[in-house]
């Protein structure tokens, strides 16, 4: 009876754990690295082939997004899930495969040009497609059978409608244990969703950490601070932008602009128009609409009861195609724009702020996290200016960074969901699913209140018969995304980052290129830093 840890193991992303019970192999989670985790998404680190059973704890693509590699390259067992969790992984898993493609044309479209062999897709649209062959959905709080030596239960975890914390009930030989995968614990009070459930006891608990160092600032009124912002752009006759995620966010924020519109927040335009301009958005908002018994907390009920749509309202628009993407910045009047990517790392999101960035009467709304190195992130850090399809747009609009909406659980409320699984208390609690940093700040305040507590290491192997560690893993170092600096940083020091990123794609994307191409650039490159260095 042992537990393996793959994956979001001091890193915030990639989730994947191994347990192997009574001669089977069940994953949880099989998700894609991301970020300063990722390795290589293409490898994975056990033979596809031996393993029976997925569970899933929810659909976000770090926690689903290699499930397609996984049956490309042998699975035939069951994966389990959440109704709404399937259904949202559908959508998910073809978005994420589409990228997958359009990434390795455009890989070889720049390869075929030097030489180099063509590259393959991480997985494709199709490989996608076979995820739902394999599906098999259960509700919160039914008990399933896997196989004699394991049972499993969902429980809602309050993070995303179908998210879940997995109860596993093990047995072999003469032991007995239970397991609780956390997945990724909500934050309370969210619209919509349910806060997360509270479990009485486990042998073991694997929970994230992603905010297991600090908690959230408090915000009086979401719909109010957010309708004032819309209200002093639509002022001066400029358009509020807001980059979110397409599955939950998004739905999030429709659920706030319907509020503003019912209680006539915005006073300079009460019927203002909403543009979500995102396919996947679009979709992820229709099964959100859909059949929703057993998911909606009491609020989002009694609104589904009077016979209202949780997230359509008068001005709503969806637009699906190209060409209605770009008519929303022919239109000259002023709108809400909700656009993907949320990070403005792609999608139609990087169109929309080079039509508005550089206009001042516009507003840029940060809902969400922005990482290390990516658009939003430099412009929550202040440039002046950004290059968007190779044109320099000025940075003219207001950066908002509309912090206190997380979708995650704070230090406090991760705290109150591990203490109070008392009954029994856990053996050992394993801390994943946060920077490295965070995760050891976090196990250790879990031991500072007498929890047996710490942060596995990448393929740590763990005997839950016997409540020992069999192989301590190994230290991977984040990849780097950014260059590290302290204190105070100037606009052209973030443009000569940005600079230096854009070259490091350079290099990475001419790997196989002929040597002599090489040599030249190499050459190039150590000519250039050697002139700064005597500057």
């Amino acid at each position: 009876m042992k537990l393996t840890f793959f994956g979001a193991a001091k890193a915030v992303t990639g989730s994947c754990h191994c347990v192997e019970v009574a001669g089977k192999k069940i994953l949880i989670d099989c998700g894609l690295q991301q970020g300063r985790d990722e390795r290589d998404n293409a490898v994975l680190d056990f033979a596809p082939n031996y393993i029976d059973y997925v569970i899933v704890t929810h659909a976000h693509i770090d926690h689903s997004g290699r499930i397609p590699l996984l049956i490309k390259q042998g699975f035939q067992g069951k994966i389990y899930a959440t109704r709404l969790t399937g259904q949202l992984m559908s959508i998910m898993l073809r978005d994420s495969a589409h990228i997958q493609e359009m990434e390795a044309q455009w890989k070889n479209q720049k390869g075929r040009r030097a030489g180099r062999e063509p590259v393959d897709p991480l997985y494709t649209v199709a490989d996608a497609a076979q995820v739902e062959e394999h599906m098999v959905t259960a509700e919160y709080g039914q008990m399933v059978e896997l196989f004699p030596g394991a049972r499993l239960r969902f429980v809602d975890a309050g993070h995303l409608l179908g998210s879940a914390s997995v109860e596993l009930w093990l047995t072999e030989d003469e032991a007995e244990r239970k397991i609780v995968f956390s997945g990724d614990i909500g934050n309370i009070n969210q619209p919509v969703i349910r806060d997360p459930s509270y479990l009485t006891g486990a042998d073991y608990v694997v929970m994230e950490s992603t905010y297991g160092d600090r908690n959230h600032e408090a915000v009086a009124s979401y719909t109010a601070e957010l309708a004032k912002i819309i209200d002093e752009t639509f002022s001066k006759g400029g358009n509020v932008i807001i980059p979110s995620f397409a599955v939950g966010r998004t739905q999030e924020l429709l659920y706030f602009m319907r509020e503003m519109k019912k209680e006539g927040l915005v006073k300079n335009n009460p019927d203002f128009t909403v543009c979500v301009d995102s396919p996947l958005a679009s979709e992820a908002t229709s099964i959100f609409s859909g059949d929703l018994r057993g998911y909606l907390d009491e609020e989002a009920l009694e609104v589904v009861r009077d016979g209202q749509r949780l997230f359509t309202f008068p001005g709503l628009m969806m637009t699906q195609s190209s060409e209605e993407s770009k008519m929303l910045n022919i239109d000259k009047s002023s709108k809400v724009i909700i656009s993907a990517s949320g990070m403005c790392d792609a999608g139609r999101i990087r169109h929309h702020l080079k039509h508005n960035l550089w206009r001042e009467e516009c507003s840029i709304v940060f809902v969400g996290y922005q990482g290390e190195g990516t658009l939003g992130r430099h412009l929550l850090n202040g440039v002046k200016q950004v290059k968007l399809f190779g044109e320099d747009i000025a940075v003219n609009a207001t950066i908002y960074n509309f912090k206190g909406l997380s979708s995650h659980a704070d230090r406090d409320h991760l705290l109150k969901w591990v203490e109070n699984i008392n009954d029994p208390a856990p053996k050992q609690v394993f801390v994943v699913h946060g920077d490295a940093q965070v995760t050891e700040i976090f196990a250790n305040t879990l031991r500072e209140k007498g929890m047996s507590a710490h942060a596995p290491l990448y393929e740590e192997v763990f005997d839950l018969a016997q409540n020992v560690m069999l192989a301590a893993g190994v230290e991977l170092q984040p990849k780097k995304l950014s260059f590290e600096s302290n204190g105070h940083v100037s606009s052209a020091y973030h443009e000569l980052e940005s600079a230096a990123m854009d070259l490091m794609t350079i290099i990475r994307t001419s790997k196989g290129g002929a040597n002599k191409d090489l040599k030249k650039m190499a050459a190039q490159i150590r000519a250039m830093a050697e002139k700064w260095k005597e500057a």
